[in-house]
């Protein structure tokens, strides 16, 4: 039974930054690995790449066949590819049980709005593939209480889309400190609760009344479903990726299964070890990336 991720996320968060780490990450634990570019638009992938949509369709050829802006032509050829997911499922079979990474496209509206990467995802289930969603957000929308707003309703609407197991992920923690001094302490961002506490923020931000009732209600809506919360992630600090690395392979079932049978006893030996537990706190991130980053570094 191979195990996947699926990482989305807006553009500029750090998804094929991200594939590249985490490749590299499993490549020195000694598990298989391969990533699969989903993004038509993607030209200059940072990774080995062992299968690419680009080869069946492209964006600048949908955009000049079609008369499509670049938006419009990612769902063309996504929905290109939902109707060839037999050469997803071809170029996938000669992987057997390694462990893919798919780096899929960042528009929003795909995995908000859009069904044909749920409709894909959908596919490979059918396949035996057990899948986690890995949605990356930039950790600098923490600075801005608006933003931080902004994120909460796109993390829990691909969640309610694409109905899988599904981890939020703030990259990009270790520039947090240069965006600037945040309100709360990091456990408020992630844990996502008791968000009333922003509403005084968010009137100062907006400048204006007119918006508290609707601040107000989205904040409910959000604590109300209970679903958002929000692990970090400094993609060069090992430490970081062993902790979200636990955290995916207890979500996906791979913590549950044999993995020395999988070819990564290191990893095993890991776990026995208790690597990351000691960084994987967010009071430990906190000081480490925000409070006393010059410390960590010198």
């Amino acid at each position: 039974m191979p195990f996947a991720q699926l990482v989305i996320g807006p553009p500029g968060c750090g998804k094929s930054t991200y594939c590249a780490g985490m490749h590299q990450f499993m490549s020195a634990i000694g598990r298989k690995c391969q990533v699969v570019n989903l993004d038509p638009a993607n030209d200059a992938t940072p990774y080995p790449c062992a299968l690419d949509v680009r080869k069946l369709v492209t964006l600048d050829e949908v955009m000049d066949e079609n008369g499509l802006g670049p938006n419009g032509g990612i769902v063309y050829a996504l929905e290109e590819l939902e109707e060839n997911v037999e050469w997803l499922e071809e170029g996938l079979m000669q992987f057997g049980q390694d462990y893919i990474l798919f780096d899929c496209p960042g528009q929003v509206e795909l995995f908000t709005h859009h069904n044909s990467l749920r409709n894909i995802f959908t596919k490979l289930e059918k396949l035996g593939y057990r899948l986690v969603v890995i949605h990356l957000l930039d950790s600098h929308h923490l600075a801005s209480p608006s933003q931080y707003i902004s994120i909460l309703l796109t993390a829990l609407r691909s969640m309610l889309l694409l109905n899988l197991p599904h981890i939020n992920v703030l990259s990009k923690l270790d520039l947090l400190k240069s965006h600037g001094p945040l309100d709360f302490n990091l456990d408020f961002y992630t844990e996502v609760q008791d968000l009333s506490h922003l509403l005084p923020f968010l009137s100062k931000e907006q400048g204006s009344p007119k918006f508290e009732k609707l601040n107000e209600a989205i904040c409910e809506l959000v604590e109300g479903f209970g679903l958002v919360g929000f692990e970090t992630l400094a993609v060069e600090d090992k430490a970081s990726m062993t902790h979200l690395l636990q955290v995916i392979d207890r979500a996906g079932g791979y913590a549950f299964g044999e993995a020395e049978g999988a070819g990564d006893g290191i990893w095993t030996v890991a776990m026995r070890e208790k690597w990351g537990e000691a960084v994987g706190g967010v009071a430990d991130v906190q000081e480490r990336w925000v409070d006393a980053r010059e410390d960590y570094r010198n």
